[in-house]
């Protein structure tokens, strides 16, 4: 990526090597609407993408929003630019690195699961999908209408997304795939488009009387009878003759919801490890390598986030939510191997 930085003229040029918001860029961020519930930390960051992105913020083409956030109990700003923006991005990374970028077509989808290549009907679409290529590789992204759409009062669709809705979550699925393609030139920055559903109302909340007929969701429930009680696959590891027995007690406590990396799975393995080095087992049919008890996602997941570091990506948990649509901790080893190939440069390669 270039590290020219676009001149916005004069004191409120951005350096390379700045560290700090002059005085100067300051005044003009807080005439633009970065007020004083903004935090130092907020600025910081807000500093290092201008110069990771080359965007201006002092010509709106990158610009931080500030929302309040029930959990935090406070407003909370993040940056935004427009797709225009991430395009200007993504041509400016191929440009540098002699990459090629183009896009297929555009489809839209209809509550049926049908696709379109145009959209012509007066009702909103179900969906878009955009793919975009760089450099021969495909990144597909699909965005929901329902997930990005605007709202105002009662749940009035409001803005351009009541009047160009196929535009918008075109504009959406373009921009998820961009962030697919562009993980660490994109990452920490989402689009305007996007962004609009975080300014909707939260939902009305009424309170009702119970009607005839109708269950008490205030009543006190029945007794329900004890669970039968959880199995001690630890104790039962420990207590097992063989490693092959100890194996099946992995299986089972990965079965019984035991996640990749926990401290249960752990100390199975290494039971089931010790328990074949011990002289007193059969061999060389009871040895076990390290690989046997092994969880390959704990180690995809280990590795992306290795690779994220190594690469200099700091938001690889939120961006691997907004590609691929669940946490880190819920993917599965094809997708978290896809992240760090495309963080590698080595997506597509024989």
């Amino acid at each position: 990526m270039s590290t020219e930085i676009t001149k916005a003229g004069g004191s409120l040029a951005i350096r390379p090597d700045q560290t700090n918001w002059t005085p100067e860029q300051a005044a003009v961020l807080r005439q633009g609407g970065i007020d004083n519930d903004v935090t130092p930390a907020e600025l910081s960051g807000f500093l290092h993408l201008s110069q990771r992105t080359g965007l201006d913020p002092f010509t709106r083409q990158v610009y931080l929003i500030g929302r309040w956030d029930n959990r935090q109990k406070r407003k909370v700003f993040t940056p935004q630019t427009s797709i225009d923006g991430y395009r200007v991005i993504a041509h400016r990374v191929v440009a540098a690195a002699g990459h090629t970028l183009g896009y297929e077509d555009t489809l839209w989808c209809d509550a049926s699961g049908r696709w379109y290549d145009v959209w012509l009907s007066d009702e909103a679409p179900a969906a878009a999908k955009v793919v975009v290529v760089r450099n021969g590789q495909r990144f597909p992204a699909v965005a929901k209408y329902s997930e990005y759409v605007q709202r105002g009062k009662e749940d009035k669709v409001i803005g351009l997304w009541g009047k160009m809705p196929a535009t918008m979550t075109a504009k959406c699925a373009e921009a998820l795939a961009l962030r697919m393609a562009f993980p660490h030139d994109l990452a920490g920055v989402y689009t305007a488009e996007e962004m609009a559903q975080a300014d909707n109302p939260e939902p009305e909340r009424h309170l009702r009387s119970v009607q005839p007929g109708e269950a008490d969701p205030w009543a006190t429930a029945a007794p329900v009878a004890p669970a039968a009680p959880a199995r001690d696959f630890v104790a039962e590891a420990h207590a097992a003759a063989t490693a092959d027995e100890v194996r099946q007690i992995y299986r089972d406590a990965s079965a019984a919801g035991y996640g990749p990396g926990t401290a249960t799975l752990q100390e199975i393995a290494e039971v089931g490890k010790a328990k074949a080095a011990s002289p007193a087992a059969p061999a060389p049919a009871d040895t076990v390598t390290d690989a046997e008890f092994a969880d390959p996602v704990a180690e995809a997941e280990q590795q992306l986030r290795a690779t994220a570091t190594r690469v200099g990506l700091d938001t690889l948990d939120a961006d691997f939510q907004q590609s691929y649509g669940i946490p880190i901790g819920e993917a599965g080893v094809q997708q978290l191997t896809e992240m760090t190939q495309i963080l590698s440069g080595t997506a597509g390669a024989a």
